[in-house]
């Protein structure tokens, strides 16, 4: 994906965390799936350039939404792990449709590498 040499963290937390976390950082007094927070934006972008990022994933969320769809809990944790790094990147899907394609064609692109091919609606 063109970030060689970056280091990533993942956080895996219940609903009451990431409510937390999307109510601070995003102002949204609710739970969502998955929070990405890049390193390379900011003041301090140059601080620690070879950290890409964290990625947070409600496990509670992804289970009610894996049961929903009909997929595994593997399955969905995949999507929003792929999901998490594609916004750590850059991409985006809330705002112009483009995007928002781009964004779901790259997440089908590298879950197809994974083995999840076709396994995921579109969403998110």
């Amino acid at each position: 994906m063109g970030s060689h040499e970056k280091e990533l963290s993942i956080l895996l937390v219940g609903n009451d965390e990431i409510t937390r976390l999307n109510q601070e950082y995003l102002s949204r007094d609710r739970p969502t799936n998955v929070l990405a927070f890049a390193m390379g934006e900011g003041e301090d972008k140059s601080l620690h350039s070879y950290l890409l990022g964290d990625v947070v994933i409600s496990t509670e969320m992804a289970e009610r939404e894996a049961q929903q769809r009909g997929i595994t809990l593997q399955q969905e944790m995949a999507l929003l792990l792929v999901h998490g790094i594609l916004h750590l990147l850059g991409y985006e899907h809330e705002g112009a449709p483009e995007e928002a394609a781009k964004m779901q064609a790259k997440e089908q692109e590298i879950l197809v590498r994974l083995g999840f091919a076709g396994n995921h609606p579109e969403r998110l």
